[in-house]
């Protein structure tokens, strides 16, 4: 990184780009590296925003975008140093993301050869299972008795009207 550009930024941004070395990083865990990756794409974005505008007001007054360009290097240079940060974090957060899932896949697999899966693992023949040889009949999961008649009752007024009809 350019040294005079972080000497250029205030303390608060130069400890947030220091929070984004691979040392600072290391003992992070997902959810401290997602906050910290909604800080620094914060701070991108504020000095992205800041450069574009300044350069779309130069264009009328220079005469083009390409006069415009160096009268903007600081806002553009702070906005790279972040660009740089957030794939720092971003890359350690993919990091982080990858060991989580492969725990979660882990634990999941163990499950499965411990014979522990399925909506019904934990559930005894008496509590809704059938007994084999017996199909199951599917219960209503709708939201209540009083919806379940209203529906059956909406029916029947539908048909109702349908045999009147004809």
């Amino acid at each position: 990184m350019n040294q005079g550009v972080l000497n250029s930024m205030t303390a608060s941004e130069r400890l947030l780009v220091a929070d984004t070395e691979p040392a600072a990083i290391a003992d992070l865990d997902e959810d401290e590296l997602l906050e910290l990756h909604t800080r620094i794409r914060r701070a991108r974005k504020k000095y992205v925003t800041n450069y574009r505008r300044a350069a779309a007001g130069s264009v009328a007054r220079r005469g083009g975008r390409g006069h415009g360009f160096p009268t903007n290097q600081r806002d553009r240079d702070k906005a790279e140093v972040f660009e740089l940060a957030l794939a720092r974090v971003s890359r350690q957060v993919a990091v982080r993301a990858k060991e989580a899932a492969a725990e979660l896949k882990a634990e999941r697999l163990a499950a499965a050869r411990a014979g522990d899966t399925g909506p019904d693992a934990g559930a005894s023949t008496t509590s809704g299972a059938a007994p084999s040889g017996r199909t199951r009949t599917t219960r209503k999961t709708t939201g209540g008795v009083k919806k379940d008649a209203s529906t059956r009752a909406a029916g029947a007024r539908r048909q109702a009207k349908r045999d009147a009809r004809g």
